[in-house]
């Protein structure tokens, strides 16, 4: 990794060393996000520390958001602190505020270690080169966007109340702001770090970026519903809601699903239509990158599979009826992907037949 020594030294962060660079982008990493972990491992080596820092930093941004023992207006504030870090440069004694104020109000021992880390984070964000640097601030700046809006739209998680999103463009700016900024970045940093990618293939990318992210986030919405509404976030718009004659509140009660289903199914329908365009970002992505074309078809083959099971879910109002695919099927698809992924035929009738198991369910 090129270092900055210029950009530290105006910050008053010391270097990265190699065993805490190790400690943040494996070990930490690993406690907070398993599925992500396996996703990076099978990344390109060299764009592993940019993707890797900006996930570790967003899941600080949450954390922070997450904070329940805080009132929102105290969460918001050291929010926009985070945000302004991330804009930089990133100064030593505002780390420190966030992390003595935050790390021992929380109740996971990984999230204690991801604040008492932010040092060393932000020492190793300084340290990346350009344009790695700037993608990296540039992404978390624009989730942190999504995690204001969460804290502004929606009531105190305890306080027994039920917020919503107010229409389709706010929903839908919402998933940019927390995801299809991401397709963006991911977007950024392969063609940074992957010089064989065509100018057709990056071109194509180009073009449908944005769709892959608000895919994947779109199918955490749709899954996470009954766990969201019981800690008062509807992200199913109120006015849409209001046209069936059904309030934030109904959805709480799972008898309502029947009702509230046509709602459901008109949004699994949006996202069966950025997963189009995510497949189309997959296959333009050259043969031979094979790293890079299974670090993407995982997350679309699992969430088109997790859409499906949502799609047979009669109960999918109900927190006990989890929708989420079996960590065994998990395992048995990243086993399956490694000689499929070099065939765009395989790979298109793959999706197609997860995305048929999806219609049939509709």
């Amino acid at each position: 990794m090129s270092g900055t020594s210029e950009q530290l030294k105006q910050t008053g962060l010391p270097p990265v060393s190699p065993s805490q660079r190790r400690r943040l982008l494996e070990g930490l990493l690993r406690g907070v996000s398993r599925s992500f972990y396996l996703t990076l491992r099978v990344l390109p080596s060299s764009s592993r520390i940019p993707v890797g820092l900006a996930y570790l930093l967003a899941r600080a941004a949450d954390t922070i958001t997450d904070t329940r023992l805080l009132p929102p207006s105290r969460r918001l504030e050291h929010l926009l602190l985070f945000r302004e870090l991330m804009m930089g440069p990133a100064e030593m004694e505002q780390i420190r505020r966030i992390k003595e104020e935050l790390t021992e109000k929380q109740s996971l021992s990984e999230e204690r270690e991801l604040l008492n880390s932010l040092q060393a984070a932000f020492a190793l964000l300084e340290g990346l080169a350009e344009p790695d640097r700037s993608h990296v601030r540039r992404v978390v700046v624009n989730l942190t966007k999504g995690m204001e809006s969460d804290l502004t739209t929606f009531p105190p998680e305890d306080s027994g109340l039920v917020g919503c999103m107010e229409d389709a463009a706010t929903l839908d700016q919402y998933i940019y702001d927390v995801a299809g900024c991401v397709g963006e970045f991911w977007t950024a940093v392969t063609m940074t770090h992957v010089p064989a990618l065509n100018d057709e293939g990056r071109q194509r990318m180009s073009e449908t970026f944005t769709e892959f992210g608000k895919a994947l986030q779109l199918t955490n919405v749709l899954r996470d519903i009954p766990r969201d509404l019981r800690i008062g976030r509807c992200y199913l718009p109120r006015m849409q809601l209001a046209a069936m004659g059904l309030a934030p509140e109904d959805l709480l009660d799972p008898s309502n699903g029947s009702a509230a289903r046509p709602l459901l199914v008109a949004w699994l329908r949006t996202a069966l239509q950025y997963y189009s365009s995510a497949e189309q970002y997959l296959l333009a992505i050259p043969r031979r990158c094979l790293r890079i074309r299974m670090a993407v078809l995982w997350p679309i083959v699992i969430g088109l599979a997790t859409l499906a099971r949502l799609a047979r879910n009669e109960r999918w109002l109900d927190p006990d009826h989890s929708t989420r695919v079996s960590r065994w099927w998990v395992y048995r698809t990243l086993a399956l992907s490694w000689p499929s992924v070099h065939s765009n035929l395989i790979v298109s009738a793959w999706i197609s037949r997860l995305r048929r198991k999806v219609e049939a369910a509709l």
